[in-house]
């Protein structure tokens, strides 16, 4: 009985908060807002069509989420006809004079669905429909019958106050953890009590029945209808946060309604300087989807959903924008956000492009991002309670950073100046400039090149031998490249890198052996943490500091750090039995042991949490997912080590001297913005517009704050009228590739389909699309985000870098090797035609 008065106090709370009491709504507790459409699409009264009768009806707004479209199945199975329904033949019959077409009092029960809000743009529909469908004023579709309504809340009321005594749906769907952040997996169903009588339940579990017999079909349900609803034990102790969360909300904030004021005017203000944004030669920098102007909070939430242009107003995919905004600590989500009806419609996305897509090989999740130059989702921003200006302007500092790059000295206009005042530019509060890390130039000349030639290595100290040069010796790879600038123009082998500890640090080789699944040893252990989790420099940026290298006489691995006694780990796998451990590589389940307490002890060490060095099991085959373009012909499967995607990664060193190029010539010219573009008029007064009402001051503050914040940037990274330089090697290891060419032209590998390094054939799988790893340098593991945000300006639509491989009819019957010099042949995709060598480079040796 005390735990059922507490349980009264807490649904009581529930529907004070959205103004209404236990006498005119029950609250049935749920696994989320997913769970409570579910138990309606079950539970509603349907009826079948028969002789007399066209039966229910069940309807639901096209701009829903997809747990929304997904009742439809349910209810398919009860022979019940499901009608999609646009929001433009909504809005249409609102403006109409119509007369009740149904009987609100009659038979059939028709269901209509739609949301609050739409969690794709974050238009709000009328609550108004409500009342008008349940009377029979505004029917969805024609013909006789009562209407109910299912008002969709759960992304509304994370933000605005909803009254149930004023809007009174017949089932509300909610998730706590919308409104909170906190707890997961608990959702609601608000059902009213003229409603809920209606509701059928046929399987019944533990905790609602008032009785029932085991040998004979005899169950008499709970009085109580969330009794009757809620199957087996609810989420208790999750449900008793519930009590803080509001408090806590209500403390902060002071109600919903503040909320709802607060996030409108930074949806509104971001909305308005967005729009404002504008190439040099006058083209938008964005395209955002939008049924409203944002000129109220009865019709916008706070949600712009939106896609970046270029200057020649082609969009950038918005998987690159994610990878781009993450490097400056935003979060977005992008997709079609679980709302394909809205998307197509936003987007223009039609159903057989759809199906074309899904045939391509776009699934709802992925990161394609474009199909034909053509969408398949956009960027989604959102604020919260919690969200701040400074929020919005870093938001909006990000797109000018990466977007607006003048050159020529041109401005960078915004739109159409309006007619308002001006605000002085010197009233403006001062900027904080953000500083990036500087970039890190090559910390020693020592080169840690191997040969694999016997070596001596001393037996105490275990530290690896190093090939003592200095800053005029040259080391083999160096020679390799040399011989490409002597002129010789072809196609050279000029480094190989290995990774025997995934993310770890490369071990450079001039001749390595090869294995069935790439370089002998590459990427064949990896670290995890204490619940067996893969790490990452993602997380864990110091891995790249861990430095291992192999000797192949003594079949060990010896592995070195800064400040650590350098440890050995066996080649050869245990012969005592090991406890097999299983871990994932890319959503791939991977077998693997533990390498033991001794490395554990000693990664611990290193990076002051408890770490492991396992390994993957010899007799585990993992097939490799990435596949061959639909234009090529299929290819064999491949096997992989612990590598996230291909056997080897191949890089072009002349692409590499592109992007240093770039590194070190490009300059943002944003201070010269300041004085002569639109967003400063000759006065040193900031243009101001008039943006849906919202306040002229607000909208040109935060403008001013962004290019004020990139210009301060520029002045820092550019001291000496130039940034400084990024070290090739330094670039060439941020890529962790397995081979690295010369020989080409820039970026001309993209246009291989296969290549031959003597009589050794590999077969090309497709471009390698780069993340924020390689902003980490892999000499000092600092982050530095210029590299990527170059890669991403020179690449436009995909941040792609090197190519997958996989070797060919590989025969290790007899031992077979890369070496750094070997000759290159490539095939192109086009003409299949062929790079010669000259004859008497075809005896280079790459197999013995």
């Amino acid at each position: 009985m005390h735990a059922d008065n507490h349980q009264g106090q807490r649904t009581g709370r529930i529907l004070a908060h959205f103004h209404t009491s236990p006498e005119d709504y029950t609250v049935i507790f749920t696994a989320g807002s997913t769970a409570a459409l579910k138990l309606v699409a079950e539970a509603f009264p349907w009826v079948p069509p028969g002789p007399e009768s066209s039966g229910s009806h069940f309807c639901y707004l096209t701009d829903s989420h997809t747990s929304v479209v997904g009742m439809r199945e349910v209810v398919a199975a009860m022979n019940i006809t499901s009608i999609p329904v646009r929001p433009e033949d909504m809005w249409l019959a609102e403006e109409q004079d119509a007369t009740a077409a149904s009987d609100p009092d009659g038979q059939p029960l028709h269901l209509f669905c739609y949301p609050a809000q739409s969690n794709f743009s974050g238009t709000r529909y009328p609550l108004s429909w409500i009342e008008e469908v349940k009377s029979g004023r505004m029917c969805p579709v024609g013909g006789p019958g009562k209407w109910f309504v299912l008002l969709d809340a759960a992304a509304y009321v994370g933000t605005s106050p909803l009254d149930l005594s004023v809007h009174r749906a017949d089932f509300v769907p909610l998730s706590f953890y919308k409104i909170f952040g906190f707890p997961t997996g608990l959702g609601a169903l608000l059902v009213n009590s003229r409603s809920a009588p209606l509701l059928r339940k046929t399987y019944f579990g533990g905790g609602t029945a008032t009785a029932y017999l085991a040998k004979e079909d005899f169950y008499i349900p709970r009085e109580s209808v969330a009794e009757r609803f809620e199957d087996g034990t609810i989420s208790f102790l999750d449900v008793i946060a519930l009590k803080h969360g509001f408090d806590v909300l209500e403390r902060l904030t002071g109600g919903m309604e503040n909320i709802r004021q607060h996030t409108f005017t930074l949806a509104r203000y971001t909305y308005a300087a967005l729009s404002a944004l504008r190439y040099p030669n006058g083209a938008p920098v964005a395209q955002i989807y939008s049924d409203s102007e944002f000129s109220s909070p009865e019709v916008q939430g706070p949600v712009i959903s939106f896609n970046v242009l270029d200057d020649n107003g082609n969009i950038i995919g918005y998987s690159q924008v994610d990878k781009m905004a993450s490097l400056h600590n935003i979060h977005v989500r992008t997709g079609c956000f679980c709302n394909t009806g809205a998307c197509q419609r936003h987007l223009g996305i039609s159903d057989e492009m759809i199906k074309k897509h899904l045939q391509a090989g776009h699934v709802c999740g992925d990161d394609v991002d474009l199909i034909d130059g053509q969408p398949t989702g956009s960027v989604r921003i959102s604020f919260g309670y919690m969200s701040t200006l400074e929020d919005a302007q870093a938001f909006l500092r990000f797109i000018i950073a990466t977007r607006l790059r003048p050159s020529h000295g041109q401005p960078l206009p915004l739109a159409t100046p309006g007619e308002a005042g001006a605000l002085s530019a010197e009233s403006l509060p001062a900027t904080r400039a953000r500083r990036s890390p500087s970039p890190q130039e090559d910390a020693s000349p020592d080169s840690r090149v191997w040969d694999n030639a016997p070596t001596t290595v001393d037996a105490v100290s275990l530290r690896p031998p190093l090939l003592e040069t200095t800053r005029t010796q040259q080391t083999p790879s160096e020679k390799a490249a040399g011989i490409l600038d002597g002129g010789l123009g072809s196609h050279i082998v000029t480094n190989l890198f290995l990774y025997p500890i995934k993310s770890c640090a490369a071990f450079e080789v001039t001749r390595w052996p090869l294995g069935n699944q790439g370089l002998l040893y590459d990427r064949s252990w990896m670290v995890v943490n204490h619940n067996g989790v893969c790490l990452s420099q993602k997380q864990e940026p110091r891995l790249c500091l861990i430095q291992p290298f192999i000797d192949l006489q003594r079949r060990i691995m010896v592995i070195n750090a800064q400040g650590m006694e350098p440890i050995a780990v066996s080649l050869e796998e245990n012969s005592k039995p090991a406890q097999i451990c299983q871990s994932k590589v890319c959503a791939d389940r991977v077998n693997t042991y533990d390498c033991g307490e001794k490395i554990s002890s000693w990664l611990s060490k290193f990076f002051g949490r408890p770490y492991h060095l396992i390994r993957q099991s010899s007799d585990f085959q993992r097939n490799a997912r990435k596949k061959r373009g639909k234009d090529q012909s299929a290819c064999t499967t491949a096997t992989l080590s612990l590598v996230n995607e291909a056997q080897y990664l191949l890089i072009n060193r002349s692409s590499v001297l592109e992007l240093q190029q770039q590194l070190s010539t490009s300059k943002y010219l944003l201070t010269h913005c300041t004085a002569s573009c639109g967003l400063l008029h000759g006065d040193g007064t900031i243009f101001q517009g008039d943006h849906g009402g919202l306040s002229n001051r607000c909208v040109s503050l935060g403008l001013a704050l962004m290019i004020k914040a990139c210009s301060d940037h520029r002045s820092l990274s550019d001291e000496n009228g130039k940034e400084e330089l990024f070290p090739v090697n330094n670039l060439i290891s941020r890529f962790r590739a397995n081979i690295i060419t010369s020989g080409t032209r820039a970026f001309e590998e993209e246009k291989w389909d296969e290549i031959s390094v003597g009589s050794l054939h590999f077969q090309v799988l497709g471009p390698c699309h780069r993340c924020q790893m390689i902003c980490i340098d892999q000499q000092t593991g600092q982050r530095n985000r210029n590299v990527f945000q170059k890669l991403s300006e020179r690449r436009e639509r995909k941040v792609n870098f090197g190519l997958y491989l996989m070797h060919t009819s590989l025969d290790l019957s007899s031992p077979c090797y890369l070496s750094v010099g070997s000759q290159v042949l490539p095939v192109l995709k086009e003409n299949i035609e062929h790079y010669d060598l000259p004859a008497s480079e075809k005896q280079q040796e790459v197999i013995s």
